[in-house]
């Protein structure tokens, strides 16, 4: 009998540094909120199967980008994970037992698996907050070489990479310093963060908001005083008329962000909030 994959407590994830937050465990468990009877094994023993066939493969192989170009090359070409170019903001990429299962996912969730593959075979697989796509690094001997999960495993070269960054950098073009910024390791919680804040724009878009407030519930897990996520939590709680989270979380979102450019418009909400709490008394 093999050891069971145990997830973690979302209580315990805040007090943990970033590396030390379990990045597997941690997207199951937030695909657990979903799908409460998922079976965490079933998804752990899966990646690490993927691992073991490719084992002998990458063992005898000596260079990175050669180990990595076979592991991208049995994920997406023979087992057939790919991109969901068709349907990019259903909720099911986001969550990594119906990627696992249905082989479709978006960039972060795609990278996941990419990254828990090659780091079981001893490949340092690193994912990368670029903006637009998400996307992974590897290290290689004159510096990193920079994939994209959602279309293969392709990689990217500097002009490619400048081009998507420039329509986010309000149309400048990164210089080679801003550019190895951008491509710097995302944390493990940073990752887990991005694909949360990813479903809360899926669920609010959809009118989903007790789904909205749900996901960035889960980005305070993570980081208790992340601005965004009180403000969407609030603003969730206010579309569902739970005004007493409501105006707890935009009060807290003031008092972290009070320069924010929406925070004007939300002191206006909030006092609207408490004349009408006033009123009630």
């Amino acid at each position: 009998m093999g050891v069971r994959l145990t997830l973690p407590e979302w209580s315990s994830l805040a007090a943990q540094a970033d590396e030390s937050v379990p990045l597997l465990e941690t997207a199951l468990l937030i695909a657990r909120d979903e799908y409460p009877d998922l079976d965490a094994d079933l998804y752990d023993t899966l990646v690490q199967s993927h691992a073991e066939h490719l084992r002998p493969e990458i063992e005898a192989i000596d260079a990175w980008p050669l180990k990595m170009a076979a592991i991208n090359r049995h994920l997406f070409d023979e087992l057939g994970y790919t991109g969901n170019h068709d349907e990019y903001y259903d909720p099911r990429n986001s969550y990594l037992n119906e990627v696992f299962e249905r082989r479709l996912g978006n960039p972060i969730s795609l990278a996941m698996v990419q990254i828990e593959v090659a780091r079981r075979l001893g490949v340092p697989l690193d994912g990368v907050s670029f903006p637009g796509h998400f996307l992974v690094r590897l290290p290689v001997d004159d510096g990193i070489l920079v994939m994209d999960p959602f279309n293969g495993g392709r990689p990217l070269g500097a002009d490619e990479l400048r081009e998507r960054a420039k329509p986010h950098l309000g149309g400048d073009i990164p210089d080679d310093n801003a550019l190895m910024h951008i491509l710097d390791p995302a944390s493990h919680r940073a990752i887990l963060i991005r694909m949360l804040r990813n479903l809360h724009g899926v669920y609010a878009e959809r009118d989903e908001w007790d789904r909205a407030a749900r996901s960035a519930d889960r980005v305070l897990k993570l980081s208790p005083d992340q601005p965004e996520a009180l403000r969407d939590r609030g603003l969730a709680y206010l579309k569902m008329d739970y005004k007493q989270g409501a105006r707890h979380d935009l009060a807290r979102y003031l008092h972290v962000a009070p320069e924010a450019a929406d925070a004007h418009a939300l002191r206006e909400r909030l006092v609207e909030l408490n004349t009408s709490k006033s009123r009630m008394h």
